[in-house]
């Protein structure tokens, strides 16, 4: 028996109506979205209403069969919506399509750090480049499902502060803020870059080594190697906070560990630092391990010549440019200070043997410069030659003359001789 009119009317007094948006009620300026209307009567007309909003959009927006699709969205499409049978006035409760990209995207931060502890609290900052006076976080889960967790209103330039806490499994995931002002509650920013927040300590430790030890030389391979004896579907490697990346478990170590291999290639300074790794299911993304004793790397010295070789064809020419202004630079910096040494020493060498030869000419009381008077030795002090005869020679005291500045004799020397027979004659 078909249902008449009348029992229709009488059955929408009572029969509730629900209102939902497909893929989301938060849609991007351009795209499209669809509302389903949901109704348990056997009637399948329906009534779209907008009643918040823009008007630029008619209040009355016609009849349709299940869906009624919007787009691609405006700014004008943003506001609060109902529908209602074709045959009775019970409208289903409000829906809020909200466009988004309507304003520029604000900035998003994990305080202390993106990787909380079972029980702690993190606190999700979002600040906004423009003037705005309120933020809506949004939170996304494993499942994909979107998630309101929060408004706040702020005044002109200040962030906004959420808490997230104590950390359970259902507070972590992806979180985006977004930025809109309280005079067009449905007009939103383009949403922030997302941050994953990570609970961790739900798992026993893995342990992080590196191969040949946690001290390399610069260009040598560098390899880290994350293991646990429990087996985890993925490891994550992080430098002092920074995510390096994350690997499917590899095969099992010496020990029978399972383990993955981080490769750094060869090392640079740049490696230089604090690493830790995490294990994690694939059924539960943002839920990791404890996590491992911190590993000290330290990344020194060279191994090889810093000027490139020309036997390896697979460097590039952009890359041995580098290294070639590299090479020629220390090769300069060693010639001079190959010549700066060079010169030192043989200032001292110079240096001393003047020094030689001064004391030499002092403790020899020889004058410092040659001093001719024509073309012959100047004598130190004046001195008289005498052929004496042996037998008449007479004692005399020799008292030597203490020297004196030298200076040419301009007198001349006389040569006296004496006769000793005619000495003896005179009285």
């Amino acid at each position: 028996m078909r249902p008449t009119l009348l029992s229709l009317l009488s059955l929408g007094e009572y029969v509730k109506l629900s209102l939902s948006a497909w893929p989301s009620p938060v849609v991007p300026l351009g795209q499209t979205v669809t509302l389903q209307c949901h109704s348990r009567s056997p009637l399948k007309r329906f009534i779209l209403f907008k009643t918040d909003g823009r008007r630029g959009l008619p209040q009355f927006q016609g009849y349709y069969f299940n869906n009624f699709t919007l787009g691609p969205v405006t700014r004008e499409h943003a506001g609060s919506y109902t529908c209602s049978g074709a045959y009775w006035s019970a409208h289903s409760d409000p829906l809020q399509i909200v466009v988004t990209g309507v304003f520029t995207k604000p900035s998003i931060s994990a305080h202390p750090g993106p990787l909380v502890q079972v029980a702690e609290n993190v606190t999700l900052r979002c600040h906004s480049p423009v003037v705005c006076d309120k933020f809506i976080l949004h939170q996304e889960s494993s499942t994909g499902h979107f998630q309101r967790r929060g408004e706040m209103l702020t005044s002109g330039h200040a962030p906004a502060d959420f808490v997230i806490g104590p950390m359970t499994l259902a507070s972590a995931g992806t979180y985006r803020c977004y930025s809109s002002l309280s005079s067009s509650p449905y007009e939103w920013s383009a949403p922030s870059d997302p941050v994953d927040i990570v609970i961790t300590g739900r798992s026993k430790k893995p342990s992080l080594s590196a191969q040949g030890g946690p001290v390399v030389r610069s260009g040598e391979n560098v390899t880290l190697v994350c293991s646990s004896e429990r087996a985890f579907d993925q490891f994550h490697l992080l430098m002092e906070g920074e995510d390096l990346g994350r690997l499917l478990a590899g095969g099992r170590g010496h020990r029978g560990a399972l383990q993955a291999e981080f490769p750094l290639g060869p090392g640079i300074p740049a490696h230089s630092g604090i690493y830790r790794c995490y294990g994690s299911f694939t059924r539960s993304p943002y839920s990791w391990s404890d996590s491992s004793d911190p590993l000290f790397l330290s990344v020194t010295g060279s191994t090889t010549s810093t000027c490139p070789s020309t036997m390896e064809p697979h460097t590039t020419e952009e890359a041995q440019l580098p290294q070639a202004h590299s090479c020629t630079w220390y090769i300069f910096l060693g010639l001079i200070i190959a010549f700066t040494s060079t010169s030192i020493l043989l200032a001292a060498l110079v240096c001393h043997w003047f020094s030689t030869q001064n004391h030499v000419a002092i403790m020899e009381g020889e004058p410092m410069e040659d001093r001719t008077v024509n073309g012959e030795d100047s004598a130190v002090e004046d001195v008289i030659y005498a052929h004496l005869d042996l037998g008449t020679l007479s004692e005399r005291r020799f008292t030597p003359t203490p020297l004196r500045p030298v200076h040419p004799s301009t007198e001349p020397i006389i040569y006296e001789e004496f006769d000793a027979n005619r000495d003896h004659a005179e009285p």
